[in-house]
């Protein structure tokens, strides 16, 4: 979601609306054995160590670990004009999903998320993001102005197959991305993203750099574990264009997901159900941020009510122990 800290205009969610309608047209803890070389008869040489086998269907118990993955959604994010006003400079102050679920769940949660991450600036931290490592038009970018919940250099990517490989008790990894990548088409297009083309294309590539992430997680980073989806939400679930917007975005990330057998956290579900009773208005049942001195009383990032509805949402699609 969108990173910068002032909150996303009214104007761009509508362009981004309409642009999305015409697409529609473990156990415990597993570690290394633990046995030591065993000492074997002259002659013969040690058997080497081995490692418990892990599935995508082995349970996520206490004291594992949780890595999650994504934008400003994942991060815990909320815009400047919250009451009260956020401490940027204090990342442990900003508490997402990730954070409710570990604290729920007793996991060690490792939360490389960045405000503003684009699909692919979470490959390569030198291509375009939304306000992460960088920002359209040269703007400010959070990376450089506030610490994230994990330091580490270069891209969210290349952080994440390193950890994988040297930490073996990751039970679970998540990951919620490509909401920036819409923002990022419409904010720098002279036609604000409405051909098209330009929508085929900007699909194309979050399917692209979704496969791409997720095959490095599982190819390279040899991570086995429960591997879960974060859909995203409608910004207002009584609007059918918000609600082809989430779900063009959720279909295209979760078909690309699936042959890496992958677990899909339905957030857009749990926001639409808990909005039933609010007439469907996301912002009037409180699962958005409350802005003050802005042009509209909702910014576009989970309150925490939201925070917790994605966390539940990513409990129930994971096997527990």
């Amino acid at each position: 979601m969108k990173s910068v800290v002032a909150p996303m205009p009214a104007n761009a969610r509508r362009a981004v609306r309409a642009m999305l309608v015409l697409l529609c047209a473990t156990g415990l803890l597993v570690t290394i054995t633990g046995q030591a070389l065993a000492k074997k008869p002259a002659g013969k040489k040690p058997t080497a160590t081995t490692k418990s086998k892990i599935t995508p269907t082995t349970p996520i118990t206490q004291g594992s670990t949780y890595l999650a993955l994504g934008d400003s959604v994942t991060f815990g994010f909320q815009e400047s004009t919250v009451v009260p006003t956020p401490n940027y400079p204090d990342a442990a102050s900003l508490i997402g999903y990730p954070e409710m679920l570990g604290s729920e769940l007793h996991l060690n949660v490792v939360n490389a998320a960045c405000p503003g991450e684009t699909s692919s600036s979470l490959i390569d931290a030198t291509a375009q993001s939304n306000g992460c490592e960088n920002a359209p038009g040269g703007g400010p970018a959070y990376r450089t102005l506030y610490p994230l919940h994990v330091k580490y250099s270069g891209s969210q990517l290349a952080f994440a197959v390193s950890y994988l490989k040297e930490h073996q008790n990751v039970r679970l990894v998540s990951l919620m991305i490509g909401a920036n990548d819409v923002f990022l088409c419409q904010e720098t297009t002279a036609d604000h993203c409405t051909s098209l083309s330009e929508q085929a294309a900007l699909i194309a590539t979050i399917e692209k750099n979704v496969h791409s992430i997720l095959s490095a997680i599982r190819t390279q980073a040899h991570y086995n574990g429960q591997l879960a989806i974060v859909n995203y939400y409608s910004i207002d679930s009584a609007n059918a264009t918000d609600n082809s917007a989430s779900q063009v975005l959720d279909a295209a990330i979760d078909g690309t997901a699936r042959p890496f057998h992958v677990e899909i956290a339905d957030g857009y579900g749990e926001f639409a159900t808990a909005s039933v009773h609010s007439g469907g208005n996301t912002c009037t049942a409180g699962l958005l941020t409350q802005l003050v001195n802005a042009s509209t009383p909702c910014g576009v990032h989970p309150s925490y009510a939201g925070q917790a509805l994605l966390a539940q949402a990513v409990e129930k699609a994971i096997r527990l122990g």
